[in-house]
């Protein structure tokens, strides 16, 4: 079978290297291409890290980027030009960025998910299946903790979860926004989502979503404790999406939710 020839953007980030390491051990991709936002004169494993440029992708069949929205729409931008595959792990979209992403996907095959992780879109699942479920007197919010380097909050996790319960409550979820708090012991719930973010240390990733109405509380969670099921998860996205005519896709294709 032929490797697929992979491009890894932002290279040099914590997201980066692992896809570099988890690459390497699938026999399955070539990694043809290493970029960063600036130029940078070094090589890893005998690929020259290069910008983000047309003769950069030029001959890879699909991009993995983890990076910032900035990078992401540059990335795109060039992607579509050259129907490249893409799959897409960055977060903090504005919702102008999220339609320039969909208007992207008319060309091209994009897999973006706020997490690559099986048991994120799991979670995410049954909270779309809990908010449905529940009476309007539950009210809800969600609670995420990462590590001190992460600079967006919500965590694009934490809005995906988000997304479930608005969703499951059949409502637009810009509508259902509610306030975003950073590093506070305690948070209220509300009629809207209220989040609460937690920046500290090295913890790879937390989530928690509750529902109460006052008498009881549902709390469905999860905890990441190895950044690899982040880049397993991308390198299957990759897998899947190169047998997929343009459009945009979640993991919750990939895994066949119903």
């Amino acid at each position: 079978m032929k490797k697929i020839n992979l491009a890894i953007t932002g290279c040099l980030g914590r997201m980066g290297q692992q896809i570099i390491k988890s690459a390497k051990n699938d026999n399955k991709f070539k990694i043809s291409s290493l970029t960063e936002a600036l130029k940078i004169n070094k090589k890893i494993h005998g690929v020259k890290i290069q910008k983000n440029e047309k003769n950069t992708f030029k001959n890879v069949d699909l991009i993995i980027d983890f990076t910032i929205p900035k990078c992401t729409l540059e990335v795109l931008k060039i992607a579509s030009k050259l129907k490249k595959r893409i799959v897409i792990g960055t977060t903090g979209f504005s919702k102008k960025e999220e339609f320039l992403i969909k208007k992207y996907s008319k060309k091209i095959p994009i897999l973006k998910a706020g997490n690559m992780s099986i048991g994120v879109n799991l979670l995410m699942y049954l909270t779309e299946i809990a908010s449905s479920s529940l009476d309007k007197k539950f009210l809800s919010k969600i609670y995420e903790v990462h590590h001190k380097y992460k600079k967006d909050y919500p965590s694009g996790t934490a809005l995906m979860l988000g997304k479930g319960i608005a969703d499951g409550k059949k409502k637009n979820f810009y509508n259902l926004l509610g306030k975003k708090y950073l590093n506070k012991k305690s948070f209220p719930y509300s009629n809207k989502i209220n989040f609460n973010s937690i920046r500290k240390g090295e913890i790879i990733g937390e989530h928690e979503v509750k529902f109460s109405n006052g008498k009881e509380i549902i709390t469905l969670n999860h905890e990441a404790f190895d950044r690899k099921l982040y880049s397993d998860g991308a390198l299957s996205a990759a897998k899947w999406l190169m047998k997929k005519k343009s459009g945009l896709y979640t993991m919750r294709d990939l895994l066949n939710f119903e």
